[in-house]
């Protein structure tokens, strides 16, 4: 499927700010799933380019000078390759590594509870039908809902809400194959939404666990379902923090104004 996306953030400042610095995780990566044809990232300021330990591509945009607003364009587009959810795990990364806890994704008892009863499971059934059990359970348990949680909220608080997004979704599935010993990372991108799916304005967060006779498999909590032709990888990392799109701080600015707008359709 050829997509085409266009992608602009634009942060306002309450006063001007005099020192700015984004971290942009923006282009997608290089796989079997996708073949990037022409892609663009723009802001004001001087942009640096590198590679992350993650093997995502980030640039570092830096705007001195008084500044009120710092915009950030992307305009691409790409042809996507119905892989049926599952990447090689060629990619340079460990699988044991993605086995670490982290803020977003510690543990508690009311999830310790959602995911143990699937341990058993993986045993009787096999590590994918485990899965897709806990992925199911975490789409009945938790409802997506925006405005209850925000880019902070960890999976224990998402739970306890018992609503959230699909940033929430993905921690809590991530932390429930932790638990369950099984390596799961976080993967930002977008996701062409047809009739009845889910997402935050096409911006979209879901997860991929490790199966050794297959590599890396997919689950999307939100809309319960692996990743199709119709999602777009950016960036994978341990968590939101490690993977997330656009992260930035800036000296001086005071309150500050968010607008989003993702638009992603089928290429004519």
């Amino acid at each position: 499927m050829r997509l085409s996306i266009a992608h602009e953030t634009h942060y306002r400042f309450e006063h001007p700010a005099n020192h700015s610095i984004q971290y942009l995780r923006l282009v997608p990566r290089n796989d079997s799933s996708q073949e990037t044809i022409a892609w663009q990232v723009s802001t004001p300021g001087r942009m640096k380019r590198w590679i992350d330990g993650f093997g995502n591509t980030v640039y570092v945009s830096v705007q001195n000078g008084r500044h009120d607003e710092v915009p950030v364009v992307v305009r691409g587009e790409i042809e996507t390759i119905e892989t049926h959810g599952v990447l090689p795990a060629d990619d340079g990364l460990p699988p044991q590594m993605f086995l670490r806890a982290t803020r977003y994704t510690a543990m508690d008892d009311a999830i310790a509870a959602l995911a143990e009863p699937y341990r058993e499971r993986l045993q009787d059934e096999g590590i994918i039908a485990a899965l897709h059990g806990v992925m199911y359970a975490l789409h009945t348990a938790v409802e997506h809902r925006a405005g209850v949680t925000d880019v902070d909220s960890t999976a224990a608080e998402a739970l306890t809400h018992g609503c959230g997004v699909c940033q929430d979704h993905t921690h809590l599935f991530i932390a429930c194959c932790r638990h369950l010993e099984v390596p799961a990372r976080y993967v930002s991108g977008y996701l062409f939404a047809r009739s009845g799916e889910r997402g935050t304005l096409a911006s979209h967060a879901w997860a991929e666990a490790y199966v050794a006779e297959l590599g890396w498999v997919s689950f999307d909590p939100t809309n319960c379902q692996s990743a199709t032709d119709a999602y777009v990888r950016l960036a994978i990392g341990f968590d939101y923090a490690t993977a997330a799109p656009i992260r930035g701080v800036r000296k001086g600015g005071g309150d500050e104004a968010l607008t989003v707008t993702v638009k992603v359709g089928e290429s004519q």
